[in-house]
């Protein structure tokens, strides 16, 4: 303790405090304070707004519209660019998804959730069948960049004519 300080007295600080908190009622008595009401043993109040609940049902159809359309996929996404433009979708499912889920967890819902989860397993299946492939883990193999056409390497660069040789 420093020179010219006087020692505090702690019982009427704590019981300052208990006022300011408003838990003076049982504070003495060893009783706990209640929790508030609408949260869940004193922690954060789950959202229950009516616009949450909905903003999450909205992000979860849109979610599973995307998932359900990736099977109606209409470009081949064999390789090169066109095969991340597919892959970006099925990121764009993965988000929607993710996204839906801790939405849905959020807003205690519980079906959204698990509609959420089933909607990330899809997206993962929609990935794996193309990426697995590529890194060798499946029994056909494929590249992630298209090939150039046969017969355009083997061509030699065309030479300018032996009269127009002459010319110059």
């Amino acid at each position: 303790m420093s020179p010219g300080t006087e020692p505090r007295d702690w019982d009427k600080e704590l019981a300052k405090i208990d006022r300011l908190m408003g838990a003076g009622a049982g504070a003495g008595r060893g009783a706990p304070a209640p929790p508030a009401p609408g949260t869940a043993g004193g922690g954060v109040a789950p959202a229950r707004d009516g616009r949450a609940a909905l903003y999450t049902w909205v992000r979860l159809i849109l979610g599973l519209a995307l998932g359900a359309a990736m099977t109606q996929w209409p470009y081949v996404h064999g390789c090169g660019l066109p095969l991340f433009g597919y892959l970006a979708a099925v990121a764009a499912v993965l988000a929607a998804a993710s996204w839906s889920a801790v939405s849905s967890w959020r807003t205690r819902s519980g079906l959204a959730h698990t509609l959420a989860l089933v909607l990330f397993c899809w997206a993962l299946v929609l990935a794996a069948r193309e990426v697995l492939p590529r890194i060798g883990y499946a029994r056909e193999e494929s590249a992630w960049l298209c090939a150039p056409p046969a017969g355009s390497a083997a061509r030699p660069a065309p030479q300018p004519s032996a009269q127009l040789q002459d010319t110059l």
